[in-house]
């Protein structure tokens, strides 16, 4: 073999691992989350087939469990389909885009919201400090609306009052 060929065959050997590597390096690893008990429900398929691959401007992320999803690097936001179906509850719910979602803002500046009135339901922790919440509600409620809602939440506006003069029992 010829120093021109051997040296040929040395600069695409080389040329092909450097695409390797290029290509590997722009890999990141697949955001570990552990699947909600009810995962395995096929509307979580529904909901996992219409992920979108943004969310508030971040990148989908792959995930290494069934019926979750994942946006950001570091991830921003991740998704759990087939949480436990939230009972009624004095945590404030919001209505965005016609999906009701309870908020919890007890680990703030992560902020928990389950959608409410969904079976199954689904669960979005959303870290405030990367990503605009309402933003990722948003971009989500057309995912969530795969899954009919059954119930909706109520407020004091939607209590209906005596009005005879009777007093409420205690």
């Amino acid at each position: 073999m010829s120093l021109r060929s051997r040296t040929r065959r040395s600069l695409a050997t080389s040329t092909l691992a450097l695409a390797g590597v290029v290509l590997l390096s722009g890999c990141t690893a697949s955001v570990a989350l552990e699947p909600a008990a009810d995962a395995v429900n096929p509307g979580c398929a529904d909901v996992v087939v219409h992920l979108p691959t943004l969310v508030a401007d971040q990148a989908e992320r792959e995930t290494n469990a069934q019926a979750t999803g994942a946006w950001g690097s570091p991830a921003a936001v991740l998704l759990h389909c087939g949480v436990a179906v939230p009972s009624p509850t004095t945590l404030p719910c919001l209505n965005v885009n016609g999906i009701d979602w309870i908020e919890d803002d007890s680990a703030a500046p992560l902020y928990r919201y389950t959608t409410y009135g969904r079976t199954p339901a689904s669960e979005v922790v959303i870290d405030s400090g990367k990503v605009s919440g309402s933003t990722v509600l948003v971009d989500l409620a057309a995912v969530m609306a795969v899954i009919p809602a059954t119930a909706k939440c109520l407020g004091a506006a939607d209590v209906t009052l005596p009005t005879d003069g009777g007093t409420l029992a205690p």
